[in-house]
């Protein structure tokens, strides 16, 4: 009776290269969402794999931006109803200045064990793992009992609205667990995400000669600053924690302690509403007392706290600090959502990394948020497990150390045998 997972195992050692490869070729594409065109890595994409043996489906969700959806059929005689998703995107964030960069950001090449270039870490690195594992168990002839589904998706980065969201959407994928390649620590995959509430609010006031201000005219910047204040306040919300998950949220704060740079206070946003003011938009000239104000907050909400109430808290806060201003939501938008330890996909995957790393792994929650969510909205048990210099992650110098993409890319594809098993006369 064959080993296949010895076997597996030994081939991702024997052709770590052309998993490297792989890897280089994804990040020389420059997928920058904005402007978002996945036509060239995704053709690129749908080449490997038939290579392989596998075809693709494209579901285009406009003319540039393409879903890819590659499925290895089971190959057992009396195949099971277990259906596993593996997930990533082709799109990365802009590179920016060009001039703080010490490598090109597209360059794809290995430098002191470390990949670099735009999108290593988020999430091509992982994205190539997968892509490699699903490729490998095809040439090998693995006999999955469940079918394997790869998706491939063009829009993350900017909110993922023509990605995972679109695709499930439309019952264009089913699964019944999913692995998504974003980054993550080598021994802790995300089982969980905070919640988020975007908003803005706009706030107006009277025009008149910047030299007379401020006894002519009235500010709405000035206003509006009282409103960022005042908006501070959404911190001491006090969340109503469930039970359930009131231990993974003290082994994630924990986790990020011993962890995390800036993990001795970072800990403290598990259990907190966040509050960033990201844009400020206001004035029409430096001698003139602006006449409107808007501002864009990024909050993200934790267990216990549904984000229609902070939205409601914030409308509250802004009238306490006399702006009468409609405070309108937009963007990632939800509550705190995980998958339990209990789900089999998650000590699958765990269980994979421990045999892998030879060291004790256990999932944590993220404070961001990510596409997880809609797979939960599914429901369908998901977790995230990428390489990742996590500093580096929308930073200029992006980079992966090597050995994690190795390492990630054989629990990938042993998570693939444990979740949907092997015919055993499989030879």
């Amino acid at each position: 009776m064959t080993d296949w997972k010895s076997k597996v195992l030994s081939a991702i050692d024997a052709e770590q290269e052309r998993l490297l490869e792989l890897c280089s070729q994804l990040i020389r594409f420059p997928s920058e969402n904005p402007p978002g065109d996945s036509r060239d890595i995704s053709s690129f994409i749908m080449e490997y794999l038939k290579q392989s043996g596998i075809d693709t489906e494209v579901h285009p969700a406009t003319e540039t931006m393409l879903n890819l959806v590659s499925t290895l059929k089971s190959g057992a005689a009396e195949p099971s109803d277990k259906k596993l998703i593996f997930c990533g995107h082709t799109d990365v964030v802009p590179a920016g200045d060009l001039s703080r960069w010490d490598f090109d950001p597209f360059c794809g090449d290995i430098v002191d064990g470390y990949m670099l270039g735009r999108g290593a870490s988020d999430m091509k690195a992982g994205l190539a793992g997968l892509i490699f594992a699903m490729g490998l168990l095809s040439r090998l002839g693995v006999p999955l009992r469940g079918d394997l589904a790869l998706l491939v998706v063009p829009d993350e980065e900017t909110g993922g609205h023509l990605g995972v969201p679109w695709v499930l959407e439309r019952g264009l994928v089913t699964g019944t667990a999913a692995v998504i390649a974003e980054p993550s620590g080598p021994l802790n995959p995300t089982i969980g995400q905070k919640g988020s509430c975007w908003f803005e609010f706009t706030v107006e006031g009277t025009p008149g000669h910047g030299s007379l201000a401020p006894v002519v005219g009235d500010s709405a910047i000035v206003k509006a600053a009282k409103g960022i204040e005042a908006l501070q306040r959404l911190w001491d919300i006090k969340p109503d924690i469930p039970e359930e998950v009131q231990e993974i949220i003290r082994i994630s704060q924990d986790y990020v302690k011993e962890r995390e740079q800036d993990g001795s206070i970072a800990y403290q946003v598990f259990d907190h509403v966040t509050v960033n003011i990201g844009t400020i938009q206001g004035g029409t000239k430096v001698n003139v007392v602006a006449d409107r104000c808007t501002v864009q907050v990024d909050s993200r909400v934790p267990f216990g706290v549904d984000y229609r109430d902070v939205l409601d808290r914030a409308r509250s806060l802004l009238l306490e600090a006399g702006i009468e201003s409609e405070v309108k939501g937009f963007g990632f938008q939800g509550n705190a959502n995980w998958t339990s330890t209990e789900e089999p996909i998650v000590s699958n995957l765990v269980e994979s990394i421990c045999e892998v790393s030879g060291e004790e792994a256990y999932g944590v929650l993220q404070w961001a948020s990510s596409d997880a969510r809609h797979f939960r909205t599914h429901q369908i048990p998901v977790l995230q497990y990428g390489p990742a210099e996590l500093s580096t992650i929308h930073n200029f110098n992006e980079k992966a150390p090597v050995w994690q993409i190795i390492q990630c890319a054989k629990v990938y594809a042993l998570t693939a045998l444990k979740y949907l098993g092997v015919e055993e006369s499989g030879k």
